[in-house]
């Protein structure tokens, strides 16, 4: 089953709008998130998108690019455990990387700043206490 992201759907408002077309065209079709777990070895997956382009989805990440604030250098590193993930409750119980999270890593705790399942890849930031 695909996942529709039409907005022809509600008005503003929040009523039901009437249909001005049979059928759904491709370009309105979505796609289910990626949702990106921590794993030994890293797992990505590529899609075919609009236009010819493609988009690299992680799908179990290992390593993470973190960048340093108070040197200014960035590094890889592993990912040694997860956090916790303040955009959902439900993400945090289950481990799911997403921007914004926070991860345990060889350099200490870092808030992820990339979109992993639309990125392909894990970048955070160190957390640096004052």
């Amino acid at each position: 089953m695909g996942v529709y992201q039409g907005n022809d759907l509600r008005k503003p408002t929040g009523g039901k709008k009437g249909r001005h077309r049979k059928v759904k065209r491709k370009y309105e079709l979505g796609r289910y998130p990626t949702e990106t777990r921590l794993g030994e070895s890293e797992k990505r997956k590529l899609e075919r998108v609009r236009g010819g382009n493609y988009k690299v989805r992680l799908l179990v990440g290992a390593y993470a690019n973190v960048f340093i604030r108070s040197s200014g250098e960035c590094r890889k590193v592993r990912i040694l455990g997860f956090v916790e993930n303040p955009a959902n409750k439900d993400y945090s119980r289950r481990g799911v990387v997403t921007r914004g999270a926070i991860i345990n890593t060889e350099l200490g705790p870092a808030r992820v700043t990339s979109r992993p399942g639309q990125d392909g890849v894990i970048n955070a930031v160190l957390i640096e206490e004052a």
